[in-house]
């Protein structure tokens, strides 16, 4: 007779995440058409410069901050670039992980060891409770956060967090905790293309048209 714990990461796997991965995609596609369907007025004027290529150093360019902001508001820029490089290290770099990836396309790459993992979940969770800790208590912050804010940042760190304490077997039933771990990561994946984490796709939609405005005008973006 199986376990719960059994039946709850058989549900997880198979079905919960057909539903999690059909909605995602999905609604990642419809996001995406709703932007292009809206389209943009056609620019008469001659270019005065590649707009192009200016489109594309744009994507790259925005993701160094200004000069002066990280001194400005360091928890910010500092906070978020340690947490999203320490995500997608544990996301890409894990060894099961990678192996999933194998199982649907058939590619692989080397992962980085458990203490590399390790390092950078722990790493990724303390730099998004500075994020949180800071939204809470800069006035400016706090009045500009909604609730999407903090449901995002809360979706964001569930997968780390869980995944840490089943691999680590820290309490509770290790099939429970892993169960628990991929239902998270399925809320983060339902939720991604209806909040804010949805800027994962559209800041280079959004960069690249910024860029290719000024690129016609013949200026920097």
């Amino acid at each position: 007779m199986n376990s719960p714990a059994f039946d709850l990461l058989m549900w997880a796997r198979g079905p919960a995440f057909d539903i999690a991965l059909t909605i995602f995609i999905g609604g990642i596609i419809i996001r995406v058409l709703e932007i292009v369907i809206l389209g943009r007025k056609k620019d008469m004027a001659a270019p005065k410069g590649n707009p192009v290529a200016q489109g594309f150093k744009t994507i790259f360019s925005r993701s160094i901050p200004r000069e002066g902001l990280v001194k400005f508001a360091p928890i910010t820029y500092l906070g978020g670039y340690i947490f999203h490089l320490g995500f997608f290290v544990a996301f890409l770099f894990f060894a099961p992980h990678i192996a999933l990836f194998t199982d649907a396309f058939g590619i692989k790459w080397p992962d980085a060891g458990r203490v590399i993992i390790e390092s950078a979940t722990a790493l990724a969770v303390i730099a998004l409770l500075a994020l949180i800790y800071s939204r809470m208590t800069d006035p400016v912050r706090k009045a500009l956060t909604t609730f999407d804010d903090y449901l995002v940042l809360i979706l964001s760190g569930l997968p780390l967090i869980t995944g840490y304490v089943a691999v680590n077997k820290l309490f509770g039933d290790g099939q429970m905790m892993i169960a628990i771990h991929i239902l998270s990561v399925e809320a983060l994946m339902i939720a991604f293309p209806f909040t804010k984490l949805m800027h994962a796709v559209t800041f280079v939609m959004s960069r690249y048209y910024n860029g290719t405005i000024q690129g016609r005008k013949g200026a920097e973006s």
